[in-house]
């Protein structure tokens, strides 16, 4: 059974509340994680407390329990000059690191006029309703040296 301190083996199908798949454990090998440190939403976890191997669940996240509600201050709108000569090669929906006073950030560029570059600094599923469709296919209790690291080990041991 799930709970505290568990390593979860699940496949996982993510959609977003039109039907539209966003992403998939289908054809991969599946998502392993620590039970209660933090390594997948809190939202889909509290769901999955409790299960079993062999338990199927299809979850549904309100916003505030997965990438939380977008953040107005996380959207800039600076000048094109900050690109330097790095400005003919931005387009909107392009992806990258902005460096900040609380170190790097991933932005997306959301738009772009003559003289200015809007970038979003908010998780592309903020705000977003999320419906999970989990399968779980193996359950086990961490290793101490897991617990420590709050995240799962490879078979072996220690692998970062």
């Amino acid at each position: 059974m799930i709970k505290l301190n568990s390593v979860v083996t699940m496949h996982y199908e993510l959609k977003d509340a039109s039907g539209e798949v966003l992403d998939s454990s289908k054809g991969q090998d599946p998502l392993v994680y620590l039970h209660g440190a933090g390594n997948i939403i809190v939202g889909l976890e509290e769901q999955l407390l409790g299960k079993t191997v062999g338990d199927t669940v299809d979850a549904v996240v309100a916003p505030e329990k997965g990438y939380g509600m977008p953040v107005d201050a996380l959207v800039q709108t600076v000048p094109k000059e900050a690109f330097g000569e790095e400005i003919d090669k931005v387009e909107v929906g392009m992806r990258f690191q902005a460096e900040t006073e609380q170190g790097p950030v991933p932005v997306v560029v959301t738009g772009m006029d003559d003289t200015t570059v809007t970038v979003d600094g908010n998780h592309p599923l903020a705000g977003k309703e999320l419906h999970f469709h989990v399968s779980i296919a193996e359950i086990r209790d961490a290793t101490a040296e897991e617990v420590e690291h709050k995240h799962v080990h490879g078979p072996g041991g220690h692998q970062h």
